[in-house]
């Protein structure tokens, strides 16, 4: 039974051993990723952000961190919410990508890179200042425009806000966050006239006033 089970694992040994290895010598030399990989550097647009935290409420961590503030114009004119604190702790992050599916306004993205390890914890917390200095590389994971087009976040040049999205945005050029659509107002949020008090109006009208011929008679 031993010398059985020892020839099956020298025979692995064997198959592998002409095999040319497909180890890479890193960091000299690279493996070439998928578009879709979902890697460290999140791609953030905040031209598309509206604050709406829809990405921290759905991630099973906790690790996105959301502060906002109401704009000048917010929310009397459907403008945005200013964003104070954006914050994402990759550190504890398990790049499930569950933010991103999340995103109704595709202004967050995953990554497409590894390589923002630190010596701290407290270095491995994305801050809102480096989202908004950061390249934009976007991973097409759950973008199907990107993936579509045939965009390569590692070969592919930094995308602008206005080439990410799933719509044309054309009603999004004068406003920052694209929150001003014209959508029908249901009826029962429409202000509702008050109700006349019927006992407040005559029942008759007044008599016409008579004509000079009238009154000389």
């Amino acid at each position: 039974m031993y010398g059985i089970a020892m020839a099956k694992g020298l025979l692995v040994t064997l198959k592998n051993l002409a095999k040319k290895p497909f180890t890479v010598q890193y960091p000299e030399e690279r493996v070439k990723q998928h578009p879709r990989f979902r890697g460290e550097e999140f791609v953030w647009y905040e031209e598309r952000c509206t604050g709406c935290a829809s990405c921290a409420k759905y991630c099973p961590l906790g690790i996105i961190k959301i502060v906002t503030t109401p704009s000048e114009t917010a929310p009397a004119e459907g403008d945005k919410y200013r964003l104070e604190v954006f914050d994402i702790a990759i550190n504890q992050c398990m790049f499930c990508g569950l933010c991103v599916e999340a995103c109704p306004y595709d202004a967050l993205f995953m990554g497409s890179g590894f390589e923002q390890g630190q010596y701290s914890r407290k270095e491995m917390v994305i801050g809102i200042d480096q989202l908004r200095q950061a390249e934009k590389r976007p991973s097409t994971f759950f973008r199907p425009q990107l993936e579509d087009a045939g965009y390569d976040p590692k070969d592919g040049r930094p995308l602008h806000w206005e080439e990410v999205g799933r719509e044309s945005w054309q009603w999004h050029q004068r406003e920052k966050a694209g929150m001003m659509i014209d959508r029908p107002v249901p009826s029962d949020l429409l202000p509702q006239e008050p109700p006349v008090d019927s006992s407040f109006v005559e029942d008759s009208q007044a008599a016409p006033a008579p004509t000079p011929g009238e009154e000389a008679e």
